[in-house]
């Protein structure tokens, strides 16, 4: 992505300026506050500015009409205050230290274990959900060398000091595109790890069930598991009731077998995760904008394989 300022417009500039205020407003206090600061300007400003609540509200009532409103009026101020707390996590060096000293639990640790033993690659999967970035710093502190994947923001002024933040919690980054899937691939093929947030709307993903709902949903994660011989393994870092410590909790790994097969249980676990921490899971996200998509008859051949079994 080409951020060279002469081919930015004042607009864009003034956006991100816009999109930066609350978080250069929020870094000038002390982290104990700044956190929870961050949390309320994003939940209380920024988000009805910029239509979040409404997004919640939305996506509730298509993947949860029966949720009781007084839950999902709670939640149209909860989802943007842990996103804003996301954010200024990233860009707060006290968070990288505490992460790198969080407690790591799960069944799917020996199976990691016994991957970096053996040299072989490793593909963890999660989703916009609590804080990827807690359970990045803490599985490269448990001495998996982890890359990630990510897609940058559209407004290029604000995407400049959002990849200076991205990077300083952990590197190699690997951009969306070929480049970077190159790159990505080429990490694998060295026994690396990687890391890819597959719960977005994905145009030339496959249309799976998540909250009972068509997803479309990218098939690369479990792709690229089957391809090299890597274990899939969904890890979550997961946010405490305090709002600023966290636990990591690492997955079996999902069973190889086809990539539909894998990425619908993907979605499941994820569901599983989001249902029993609803206020953590990003609801501001476009996830069923097109339930249909152009690989629609793959998941119904894959489906009919499954029955026929």
């Amino acid at each position: 992505m080409s951020d060279t300022s002469d081919h930015i417009p004042l607009t864009e500039r003034f956006v991100g300026m816009v999109l930066y205020a609350p978080i250069a407003l929020a870094r000038t206090l002390p982290y104990r506050w700044r956190i929870p600061v961050a949390g309320w300007l994003t939940a209380h400003v920024l988000a009805p500015l910029a239509g979040y609540r409404r997004r919640v509200r939305d996506n509730l009532a298509h993947a949860c009409p029966d949720l009781p409103a007084p839950e999902r009026r709670r939640l149209m101020r909860a989802v943007p205050d842990n996103a804003g707390r996301n954010m200024m996590e990233m860009y707060s060096p006290e968070f990288r230290e505490a992460a790198r000293h969080l407690p790591v639990s799960g069944p799917g640790l020996p199976t990691l274990r016994a991957a970096r033993e053996a040299g072989r690659p490793v593909v963890f999967v999660t989703g916009h959900f609590g804080n990827f970035n807690a359970a990045r710093v803490a599985m490269i502190e448990q001495g998996f060398h982890m890359g990630g994947f990510y897609r940058p923001m559209k407004n290029r002024p604000f995407n400049r000091h959002y990849m200076a933040a991205m990077r300083s919690v952990s590197e190699p980054l690997f951009e969306q595109g070929r480049k970077g899937m190159t790159q990505m691939v080429r990490h694998l093929r060295s026994g690396g790890v990687v890391a890819v947030l597959n719960d977005l709307n994905a145009h030339d993903g496959v249309p799976l069930t998540f909250f009972g709902q068509p997803a479309l949903t990218s098939l690369a994660t479990a792709e690229m598991a089957l391809k090299y011989d890597a274990p899939l393994i969904p890890v979550w870092g997961i946010r405490n009731p305090d709002g600023r410590s966290f636990h990591v909790v690492v997955e079996d790994e999902i069973a190889p077998s086809d990539a539909v097969t894998m990425t619908q249980e993907f979605n499941d676990r994820l569901e599983a995760q989001v249902r029993a921490h609803m206020d953590q899971w990003f609801w501001i996200h476009r996830r069923w904008k097109d339930g249909s998509g152009p690989l629609h008859d793959k998941r119904a051949e894959a489906l009919a394989k499954m029955q026929n079994r």
